[in-house]
């Protein structure tokens, strides 16, 4: 194989596992056969024109021009001339494509569907990367310079998995660009002659050259160090301290240090917030049951934002700890409070996968296995070292908190401390967020009023309209803007009462989770991916931290704010409810109107779920589930292929009963012969083509320390082989496969495990599947050469003739 053919494989190579960073973005991800398939043609035409040789300004050329065919071919061939010119109409369809793309990304969450614009925007962008590496590693012979595009490729797939590309695509992209390094290294120690590399290729392992020598020193010197610097690249981040956020997906991470100590960082909830109420599908994200007499009031939380700097709210960094068998008494809650204690057990789907663990809010206890944290301000559970909620089962008894009119209306100051942190308001906040909040609340004589005003004029009174739709933002500006348009969904809501309440002095944070789902046919409440929200907590001294609820059209309005509140009276301390069990029942009941999701959650019994299995529909497709079986197969069987090979080749070699004629005679003691040599050299002894049989079987029997029939075997087979080669008529020898046989027994008994473990599943003689690739390559090459030669020959005598 030519260096530039070496280093055209390479490209495509690295390209396609730099490309695999993206695979975790878009389900499914067969846009990667296409990707392949486009860049294989790209990088072929490539390796054409070369070899003619076109300058190369023209190889490029040739090369976008394939590009630009077998993309019209993939996403335009409807719209193109003979499927495969584009003309006007392909391109502005390419266009229309491309902004569907775009609107899609923006639309859909990780792992966004597979969509006709995103993939074209997919297979574009890898086959522009793959074309932009193949021009600067084989045409230009710079592969060094081309790990930027590599670079941008993975770094693209990273920033948008919000830095969770993990490490196993880090490993290919770094593995891609090594072997890219690697190749063109290979092709500039082949231009300062053949002892570099000749030899080696010519197969011939006894020669000086041919065994490993010096040669190949500094290519063995730069795989070391390759691997050696990936190694390094991997190691080092586990033992330096990084964290980073996600609400709702499963590729944010929120870091936890070990022990007691540690920190959890601040996130930004918009944009996962928003892109989980426009999924098209109302996905499942755990199911819960409950001895709650009404769940209205049954939020389940997830995290506090509590800081407003003027561009978004977020979380503050605060120290976490172990999660405690009972959580603190909530802050600011009084006794004489009307509270309820509820239990809930809960059931995350396999689906749902994210750091943070819903709760109804304040929880008092929490039992759940895994490597769970705890922050008390904000009373939150955070995953510690990748702990997600996926699959989780776990039990909550919280507290339902049922202030009156009355005692809101009464509370006293709230503590200094708590009223300088969670009343900050930025500078730059605009004037009239503070004038429109003075003037909702005008005439009201407590915080509780201005509070109950704020909510009843987002809700009910201000003209405002729920649109999921509307651009996103949650800073400074966009908070005036949503206040002048009255139009978005919960963060708007949500995030500019926090900051009307903040701007009147009342302590005000953002709360962000879930509603509290749709009740089922068997009692049980099932949460879904669009019951996604966020709404204000309001804090009042004696109740502590009270939910509001300004999003017209969601949830539900709280008891406590609204105008035939009665007032009520104080109750004890805090009882279980016992009328209903918050047990799930041992046996579950199947019905009819049992869902997937419920079948999946095993809450339909299990009859009902091994029929759900067949009967549903929503299984995984037959052919699905025999290609990602046989593609399994054969990852599971790459490491035996030396092995099988092996094995099919002694076979080859020994199987043949008896020989009829002296061409068969002479063919089979040399099959025998070369199998016992490639014994030897499983087994570490290399085989020396420059010794007569006699003495290379005295070398076999000295290095491999054969003892007994095994060495007599040995010498036995040279002398048939001394006679196929010097007799005039040379005899059949019998039972030279049995010789091989004790042969190879000698061997195995002299060696250790380990020698015995490589012969068997990595064989040294398999090297010659190489060089019998590397020979017929070279044939084809020269007979294509020669035929080249012949007819470019042929076509210049042919204008001599014709004059």
């Amino acid at each position: 194989m030519s260096g530039r053919t070496r280093l055209t494989l390479a490209s495509w190579g690295a390209t396609l596992m730099a490309a695999g960073a993206l695979l975790p973005l878009v389900k499914p991800a067969t846009w990667i056969f296409t990707a392949a398939f486009v860049l294989a043609l790209v990088s072929g035409v490539g390796a054409l024109t070369r070899r003619v040789p076109l300058a190369r300004p023209l190889t490029l050329l040739a090369q976008a021009l394939t590009a630009l065919l077998a993309l019209t071919l993939c996403f335009a061939r409807e719209q193109a001339f003979l499927w495969l010119v584009p003309g006007p109409q392909a391109v502005t369809h390419a266009v229309e494509l491309f902004q569907a793309g775009a609107e899609d990304v923006g639309r859909y969450a990780i792992p966004a569907p597979d969509t006709e614009g995103i993939r074209l925007m997919l297979v574009g962008g890898v086959v522009a990367i793959g074309l932009l590496v193949d021009a600067l590693a084989v045409t230009f012979r710079k592969a060094a310079p081309a790990g930027l595009p590599l670079l941008a490729l993975y770094s693209v797939a990273a920033g948008l998995s919000g830095g969770g590309a993990g490490w196993l695509w880090f490993l290919l992209a770094a593995s891609g660009y090594l072997l890219l390094l690697l190749a063109e290294g290979r092709d500039r120690l082949s231009q300062w002659g053949r002892v570099f590399g000749g030899a080696q290729r010519s197969g011939r392992p006894g020669s000086t050259v041919a065994g490993g020598g010096p040669a190949f020193a500094p290519a063995r010197t730069g795989r070391r160090i390759g691997i050696a610097a990936m190694g390094l690249a991997m190691v080092v981040p586990l033992a330096l301290p990084g964290f980073s956020g996600g609400l709702f997906g499963g590729n944010g991470e929120t870091g936890a240090g070990a022990g007691k100590g540690g920190t959890i960082s601040a996130v930004n909830p918009l944009v996962s917030l928003q892109n989980n109420l426009r999924q098209p599908e109302d996905r499942e994200v755990l199911r819960y049951r409950t001895n709650a007499r009404d769940t209205s009031n049954l939020y389940l939380r997830l995290v506090a934002l509590d800081q407003f700097d003027g561009t978004s709210w977020k979380s503050s960094v605060r120290p976490i700890e172990d999660v405690p068998k009972q959580l603190p008494w909530p802050d600011g809650l009084s006794q004489s409070v009307r509270i309820t204690e509820v239990t809930s057990n809960f059931v995350a789907s396999e689906a749902y996968e994210q750091k943070w663990l819903p709760m109804p809010y304040p929880a008092g206890r929490v039992d759940i296995d895994g490597r769970w944290r705890y922050e008390p301000a904000g009373r939150m559970l955070v995953g510690d070292d990748k702990q997600t909620t996926k699959g989780a089962r776990y039990q909550v008894s919280s507290l339902d908190v049922q202030p009156t009119a009355g005692q809101l209306a009464g509370a006293g100051p709230a503590p200094e401390k708590l009223r300088r942190e969670y009343t900050k308001v930025p500078t730059t906040l605009p004037d009239d967020v503070k004038a429109t909040a003075l003037r909702i609340t005008k005439g009201a004589r407590n915080d509780y009023e201005r509070a109950v005003k704020l909510q009843d004029w987002f809700a009910r009174d201000g003209g405002f309209r729920y649109d999921v739709d509307v651009v996103s933002g949650t800073g400074v500006q966009a908070i005036s803007r949503f206040l002048k348009d009255k139009e978005g969904f919960c963060v708007h809501f949500s995030f500019s009462m926090a900051a009307m309440a903040r701007s009147l002095g009342i302590p005000a944070r953002v709360a962000v989770g879930f509603m509290p789902g749709t009740t089922q046919t068997d009692g049980s409440v099932s949460v879904g991916i669009r019951d996604a929200h966020a709404w204000p907590e309001v804090y009042f001294e004696g109740a502590g931290w009270t939910r509001f609820e300004p999003t017209p059209s969601r949830g539900s309005t709280p008891s406590y704010t609204r105008e035939t509140t009665p007032s009520g009276s104080a109750t004890g301390p805090a009882q279980p409810q016992q009328s209903a069990s918050a047990q799930p029942s041992a046996a579950p009941t199947a019905s009819e109107s049992c869902t997937p999701q419920m079948r999946r959650l095993g809450d339909c019994g299990p009859d009902a779920a091994v029929a759900g299995a067949s009967s549903d529909g929503s299984g995984p497709d037959v052919t699905t589930v025999l290609l990602l079986t046989l593609a399994a197969l054969l990852l599971l069987a790459l490491p035996f292929l030396p092995l099988l090979w092996r094995t099919r080749v002694r076979a080859g070699r020994l199987g043949s009963a008896g020989a009829r004629g002296p061409e068969e005679t002479a063919a089979r003691t040399l099959a025998v012969w070369q199998e016992i040599n490639d014994t030897a050299w499983d087994h570490g002894v290399e085989p020396d083509d420059s010794l007569t049989p006699r003495k290379s079987a005295e070398r076999i029997v000295r290095l491999g320390e054969l003892r007994g029939e095994s060495a007599e075997a040995v010498h036995r087979v040279a002398g048939a082989v001394e006679e196929v080669l010097y007799a005039p008529r040379p005899r059949p020898v019998p039972g030279l496969a049995e010789e091989a046989g004790r042969v190879r027994a000698g061997f195995h008994a002299g060696a250790d495990r380990r020698t015995r473990l490589r012969a068997l599943l990595a064989p040294r003689s398999a090297v010659r599947v190489r060089w019998a690739a590397s020979s017929r390559w070279t044939s084809t090459t020269g007979r294509w050469s020669e035929r080249r030669a012949a007819l470019a020959s042929r076509l210049r005598r042919t204008p001599h003739e014709a004059s």
